[in-house]
């Protein structure tokens, strides 16, 4: 079953995260509580968005696991150099980020990496911006009539100067239209 309808990323508060869980396939509520389910630090903030794209998981998910090629649906990524590893666990990137935005670069690490649960997990290690101890957690899951389930979550620390809302509004606004992104570049293909 899949409560939301919406063509725009929805983001998950504690609550409607239960809900969900209750109401959704044992394995997806098995990696929603295993890898999603963060708790934050004091001073940090924490936040889960859901998509449902009209796209086959393996389409969606290939696009997603490619950690070399971000770009490839991150709208906001220039131009991805890797400097440690050939995209698998353990692997370091450097983003070169549009303009725009409050941040030229970021360097990322891939902590974790499942290709049959769909799981994956990075963390930003450097870069001249203020996502400090930011780790995401993106997994896929199939849905009834070949539709596919992204679901995005982090943790990242509230920069000096920003509330806990101001911080989550920022990145979720980040990861809501990289969302959109990916489902434009994967549905109906």
């Amino acid at each position: 079953m899949n409560m939301f309808k919406s063509d725009q990323p929805q983001i998950l508060g504690y609550e409607s995260s239960q809900h969900y869980q209750a109401h959704t396939n044992n394995t997806l509520a098995t990696v929603l509580s295993h890898f999603h389910a963060h708790v934050p630090s004091p001073g940090q903030s924490t936040s889960t968005l859901v998509q449902t794209i009209d796209a086959p998981l393996p389409r969606v998910w290939s696009m997603v696991r490619c950690f070399s090629n971000p770009q490839a649906y991150k709208m906001w990524i220039r131009r991805c150099t890797m400097h440690a590893g050939d995209g698998g666990i353990g692997s370091v990137r450097q983003i070169e980020l549009m303009s725009g935005l409050p941040a030229t670069t970021s360097t990322d690490r891939l902590d974790f990496l499942d290709d049959d649960m769909h799981v994956m997990t990075f963390r930003i290690i450097g870069g001249d911006h203020r996502l400090v101890n930011y780790r995401s957690t993106t997994s896929v899951h199939q849905e009834e009539g070949g539709k596919t389930v992204v679901v995005e979550s982090y943790t990242v620390d509230v920069p000096a100067g920003n509330t806990k809302e101001e911080t989550c509004c920022f990145v979720n606004t980040y990861i809501g239209f990289n969302l959109r992104s990916l489902t434009r570049c994967t549905a109906g293909n």
